[in-house]
């Protein structure tokens, strides 16, 4: 579920907006004024933002200068019914991320809002993975299985996240080796089984279901119990 703060003074419009949003399973926070809307922007809190172009207090262009300015970059879809080049242009070089004109198709706005939170999302550096109750910290260099911590000496942890990241997925011994230990895999080495084997003995020990798979003839692929 996304966060959206809507900044727009017209009631009519503000609720079309927030009905569409809520329906597509957002939540969404709604203010009338630019000066309110630039206050709770600045937090950082939101996923996404619907802005007028035209506000009391503040108007839209001066709302996403200044949070550009403080080095707010959360994704922001202009709605105006300026609907010229020029202003759409002003707009965009403002700090806005797209632009729709009044009078608008709730879900053409909700399409937009959708892909400017999938691009930051696909933007945001990613620096956990889980997979079930398996959890790799990429910052801190950790492997956690439920409550205990694994310990994964430094090709363990990189075969690890090589599997998490693709989990879900067969991967053959070929693509492993590339990843990983990143040079041409030599077929009539076994360091790749030798090296799974170890790691499954720490990921699936004791009372755990069993994380890692082999897929007979292909290779090797983490996902969570059935």
């Amino acid at each position: 579920m996304a966060k959206i703060l809507t900044i727009e003074d017209d009631t009519v419009t503000a609720r079309e907006i927030a009905a569409e949003l809520t329906a597509h399973g957002n939540e969404v926070e709604h203010v009338a004024d630019g000066r309110d809307g630039l206050r709770k922007a600045m937090s950082g809190a939101y996923d996404a933002i619907t802005l007028d172009r035209m506000l009391p207090g503040m108007d839209g262009l001066a709302v996403v200068t200044e949070l550009r300015r403080a080095g707010i970059e959360t994704p922001v879809l202009m709605i105006s019914a300026l609907s010229d080049v020029d202003a759409r242009v002003r707009g965009l070089r403002a700090g806005g991320d797209d632009y729709l004109t009044k009078p608008f198709a709730p879900d053409e706005m909700a399409a937009r809002v959708e892909v400017l939170l999938r691009r930051r999302r696909a933007a945001a550096p990613q620096t956990k993975l889980a997979v079930a109750d398996l959890e790799l910290d990429l910052i801190g260099r950790k492997a956690r299985r439920g409550d205990a911590l694994l310990e994964l000496l430094p090709i363990e942890f990189r075969l690890l996240e090589f599997l998490m990241r693709n989990s879900n997925q067969v991967l053959t011994r070929t693509m492993i080796f590339e990843n990983v230990w990143g040079y041409h895999f030599d077929p009539g080495t076994n360091v790749i089984d030798v090296h799974i084997a170890r790691l499954r003995r720490k990921v699936d020990a004791g009372d755990h279901p069993p994380l890692i798979r082999t897929v007979r003839g292909c290779g090797y692929m983490i996902q969570p119990p059935a």
